[in-house]
């Protein structure tokens, strides 16, 4: 069995301009674009006492995005963030002044011609940003890799897409999303990578994974808790990078910042191959990227967040597929008085690396190094649901691969 892997942060300190995307302002205009969906509810911060205590921990909460506008994953806030910051800058608005009963009224279609988005998925970003073209009556175009399994294809069509799987994997559908928006007038590429050149967007995005982050914080307040570690996934890095570059401008006081550990999917590791490295320039991971956490296949860091977390993450681990398993059963059946939390592959991959540090004595030099112990207080994100629900199935019902 492959073992869990990590790198203490070690790298050069770039200028840290970057840190500014992901303030709380910027996060609190995220939050009002989408409070003004129709569909918007605070997604639930889920405390598992018992867990916590099994584990010697002081207390372990998990940010549950199962139940995000409907699509069972967080990748929606980003893409509807980033299409409305495009079209206020079309317009010379305030992304304020554009909610979504602005966004959709037939006064604003007459202002701006129809638009075509166009991205690339391994699954959740595609739907979000298929729905939220269709919600705000614009067009959405989806390249997904190979290995993409039919219901997250379905998924998408279901939206209103036109979407594809190709023989290509995930940065390499990336360049295609790319090539074809070329080719399309007033096609726009809402991509959660960035690369010279394309920076704007993904900084978007980032800011619209804000909201989540800004929720997770009101209510770890609002239960008189500050959290003393988050572990957060990463594919290429965004989420990873606008919840760290969140919680360290939340947190000013040095004394109250939390470690920041930073989770990879072994097979696509990009972040912590960088990490290793120790130059401060970022590493990229090529080949077909064959993980169960889809989510996470990306070999190619976005290249703001790499900035944000070669400064301010503290851990970077690279996780196999048995550490998502153990998170996705761990969720569905915690101790007893637990609240169960249906956790997908890439949603799982936090808490399943939790219980490896906390349980496998293999691991127990990371576990001294982070300091986890009774009075640690940690936060995980749960990004995603049962978004393939016959390989959650699998997983978790059947013990399969």
């Amino acid at each position: 069995m492959d073992s869990l892997k990590w790198q203490v942060n070690t790298l050069p300190k770039g200028n840290d301009d970057n840190l500014a995307i992901m303030s709380v302002a910027e996060a609190k205009k995220a939050r009002a674009f989408h409070q003004s969906f129709p569909q918007y509810e605070t997604t639930p911060l889920t405390q598992l006492p018992q867990l916590a205590r099994f584990w010697g921990l002081g207390s372990l909460f998990i940010k549950d995005e199962s139940y995000r506008f409907g699509l069972n994953a967080f990748k929606v806030l980003g893409g509807s963030y980033s299409m409305v910051k495009y079209v206020a800058q079309q317009l010379h608005k305030d992304v304020l002044d554009l909610p979504y009963s602005v966004m959709t009224s037939e006064e604003l279609h007459k202002q701006m011609p129809e638009i075509t988005f166009f991205t690339a998925t391994d699954g959740n970003h595609g739907r979000g940003v298929a729905w939220s073209a269709r919600q705000l009556g614009q067009k959405a175009v989806v390249f997904m890799p190979k290995g993409t399994t039919k219901s997250r294809l379905e998924h998408i069509q279901r939206e209103g897409a036109t979407v594809t799987i190709e023989d290509l994997n995930y940065d390499d559908c990336v360049r295609k999303a790319v090539a074809e928006a070329a080719k399309v007038k007033n096609g726009v590429v809402v991509q959660d990578t960035a690369w010279e050149g394309y920076e704007e967007v993904p900084s978007w995005l980032m800011q619209g994974y804000g909201t989540m982050a800004l929720e997770a914080g009101e209510q770890l307040a609002t239960a008189g808790a500050m959290p003393t570690h988050i572990f957060v996934q990463a594919g290429v890095g965004s989420l990873a990078g606008a919840v760290t570059g969140y919680f360290r401008n939340l947190y000013k006081n040095e004394a109250q910042q939390p470690k920041i550990i930073v989770v990879e999917a072994q097979a696509a590791d990009c972040l912590y191959q960088g990490a290793v490295a120790g130059d401060g320039k970022p590493r990229m991971v090529g080949g077909d990227l064959q993980t169960i956490m889809a989510g996470l296949a990306c070999g190619e860091p976005n290249t703001i967040s790499w900035e944000i977390l070669r400064n301010h993450a503290d851990v970077f681990v690279s996780a196999p597929d048995w550490v998502a398993e153990w998170g996705m059963r761990i969720s569905a059946a915690p101790i007893k008085g637990d609240t169960p939390i249906t956790s997908g592959e890439s949603g799982a991959a936090p808490l399943g690396t939790v219980a490896a540090i906390m349980t496998c004595p293999e691991y127990k030099e990371l576990k001294d190094i982070l300091g986890l112990d009774e009075t640690s207080k940690v936060l995980c994100f749960s990004t995603e649901g049962d978004t393939d629900p016959i390989r959650y199935k699998d997983i978790v019902w059947y013990g399969k691969k």
